[in-house]
């Protein structure tokens, strides 16, 4: 058999996809291994036995029956190792330590200002993520890889948040290399509504591989889910729905310097404004949603109008994606009936029937946690990326 540069059967899985059909479920003895994969019995043996010696797989043996002895079963070993994972959005942060296949072992979530500078915030996460290490007992050596979700875009090649408005000072700030300070593990930076919609996808949507996550509060974003990856854009900007004009609206001035922006018209600030206008007390979207679930007709009425106009809008994604759900998170998702009514009366009515015929839609279930389990899959997918995986195999060999 030909050998590659790096000593493997030319067109044949190296020890990473090996992993990979264990992980998706496509094999889970030898047998079906080399079934699928098409190595040769010698060659499966050095791929597993590699894959067992970097823990990521345990062999466990079959057990004894009448009709002879089953196969032993492999299976992935979700505890070799842990990742670090934080999201940021503009008031809090989420921060857990979690295992390889995104179920946190520790979490705590803290109160930030996000305006402070970068490396006040960063310290602090960084001094939690010590706290939880201990509290899990869990050495720096088994850190795989460090998760970070920001409130703004980011270019994901570098780390770096970019046009990072609520965040004055993060503008280029390289979050890897202050990490490379404290960690040796690699470090990956995503925009909190697009780690918001990979986690609910991973979660609880592995059936659908298009789907729009649409946070819906102070500001109004979309995450982009195609095929289980996130989808960024040629800078990271994919998904900003929130600046995208709304019919009629031409008047109201947006914050990023043009008029009628969804975002401006039915953003948090703006719905709070109109019923502060009107007499009631309310200062952000949080408290909009208070007064709906406290019975107020006018806040209740507010978050549907606010429903219908991102469905104004989402009904061109829906014409263009053709997603096959739309999931909503941030505040308004607190009060799903008002704003789902409001998003499926626009949406039907003015998108394509063929783009809607199986379109499913709902809120959150993961509700504010979807961002620190969408980071943990990021970062999870990363280090066992079967070129990834490859390479520690070679490492652990030298």
């Amino acid at each position: 058999m030909l050998k590659d540069a790096e000593g493997r059967e030319s067109g044949t899985l190296g020890a990473g996809g090996v992993l990979r059909l264990v992980r998706d479920g496509s094999a889970t003895t030898r047998n079906e291994l080399a079934e699928q994969s098409g190595l040769s019995r010698s060659t499966l043996a050095d791929r597993v036995q590699s894959l067992l010696a970097l823990e990521l797989l345990q062999e466990i043996s079959g057990v004894a029956s009448t009709g002879g002895r089953p196969p032993a079963t492999l299976t992935f070993n979700r505890g070799a190792g842990v990742v670090l994972v934080a999201d940021l959005d503009t008031t809090q942060c989420r921060v857990a330590v979690s295992n390889l296949a995104a179920s946190p072992l520790a979490e705590r979530a803290f109160a930030i200002d996000i305006t402070q500078p970068p490396e006040t915030v960063l310290a602090k996460i960084h001094a939690t993520f010590k706290e939880l290490l201990r509290s899990t007992g869990t050495g720096p050596d088994r850190i795989r890889a460090i998760g970070i979700g920001v409130p703004a875009p980011v270019a994901f090649s570098r780390g770096e948040p970019i046009d990072a408005r609520m965040m004055p000072g993060w503008d280029g700030f390289s979050i890897p290399g202050w990490f490379a300070d404290h960690y040796e593990a690699p470090v990956l930076v995503d925009s909190h509504v697009n780690l918001m919609g990979l986690g609910e996808q991973w979660s609880h949507w592995r059936d659908v591989d298009h789907l729009l996550f649409v946070t819906v509060g102070q500001s109004i974003e979309c995450g982009i889910i195609s095929h289980g990856l996130v989808h960024r854009g040629a800078h990271g900007a994919a998904g900003d729905i929130g600046h995208i004009r709304l019919a009629g609206h031409d008047h109201v001035a947006c914050r990023c310097g043009n008029n009628g922006c969804l975002e401006a018209v039915v953003g948090g600030e703006a719905l709070a404004a109109t019923l502060s206008a009107g007499g009631l007390s309310a200062g952000s979207a949080g408290d909009v949603v208070a007064l709906a679930r406290a019975g107020e007709p006018r806040a209740v009425q507010a978050i549907r109008g606010a429903g219908r106009a991102v469905g104004e809008v989402l009904a061109e994604c829906i014409n263009f994606f053709n997603p096959g759900a739309i999931i909503i998170g941030g505040d308004l998702s607190e009060t799903p009936q008002q704003v789902l009514a409001g998003v499926r009366e626009a949406v039907i009515g003015r998108s394509l029937p063929m783009a809607t015929r199986d379109l499913r839609m709902g809120c959150t279930r993961l509700g504010t946690r979807a961002g620190m389990i969408g980071a943990a899959v990021m970062v999870i997918e990363h280090v066992l990326a079967p070129e990834n995986v490859d390479r520690a195999v070679q490492r652990h060999a030298l």
